[in-house]
């Protein structure tokens, strides 16, 4: 009779846990599996970025009186870092457009034939873009054709809050210095308005008016009043790299 209740207590205790132990040996399995679909999923997920900017983001600098866009630009060594570390699927698009402003941008009133969507507004062009991550570099301009800070300081909270209201991680860089005391004295007014924007709207800043006039010799490095050369642009670019490569990381990762 003892004999038949311990049996019978066995086959009990051995169906109550056989189900547990499946669990326990299914779950590695589930989880590895999950682990390879996120692998899979980041690996196949692209990264559009794209640079808004005056003739500095298009990549401009001078030799011997001629002026013309580079291939060795800021925006170009950029994509250039990104891809090394996270390769083909990170892709930055130059939409530097020389002599414009950020008032330009906003409304849509730049150089039409820079672009075809050039010509549209900041809303209506942000709209249609693909772009997970927009870097947004103005200042030099407004100082030339006589624009307030207060001017500025309007028209690139409003392209903050508009790329941000459209799903888009927006990115600010302070232009970088010109060799002209008088209008960098200027210029820095127009700095101080990126910086506070940066701040009120709580967004990544890429210093380069800072780092740039930091640099012992910097003027050298310039290739006129405004425009770096291509020595200039890479350190530019280093800068961004800086500021830009851990939202890629985070969007590749899906944390973002």
């Amino acid at each position: 009779m003892r004999c038949r209740t311990w049996l019978a207590a066995t086959a009990l205790l051995a169906s109550l846990t056989a189900p547990h132990a499946a669990v326990v040996d299914a779950a590695p399995e589930a989880a590895q599996a999950t682990q390879a679909a996120q692998t899979a999923q980041s690996a196949q997920r692209q990264i559009a970025i794209e640079a808004y900017g005056d003739s500095t983001t298009l990549g401009i600098s001078c030799s011997e009186g001629h002026c013309g866009p580079q291939a060795q630009n800021a925006v170009a060594y950029l994509q250039d870092e990104l891809q090394m570390h996270h390769g083909k699927r990170v892709l930055v698009a130059n939409y530097g457009v020389g002599g414009t402003t950020a008032t330009q941008l906003r409304d849509g009133t730049g150089n039409r034939r820079a672009r075809p969507t050039a010509g549209l507004p900041w809303r209506e062009r942000l709209a249609a873009s693909s772009a997970q991550i927009v870097l947004i570099n103005y200042g030099i301009n407004e100082v030339m054709q006589n624009q307030t800070p207060e001017q500025f300081y309007a028209a690139q909270t409003a392209l903050v809050e508009t790329a941000r209201a459209l799903g888009k991680e927006p990115v600010l860089e302070t232009s970088n210095p010109m060799p002209d005391s008088r209008l960098n004295a200027r210029l820095a007014t127009m700095v101080a308005m990126t910086r506070r924007v940066a701040a009120e709207q709580r967004v990544p800043l890429v210093d380069q008016f800072a780092y740039i006039s930091s640099l012992p010799d910097w003027k050298a490095l310039m290739s006129d009043g405004a425009h770096p050369k291509p020595g200039l642009y890479r350190l530019k670019a280093e800068q961004d790299f800086q500021v830009v490569e851990p939202l890629v990381r985070r969007l590749l990762d899906g944390t973002l």
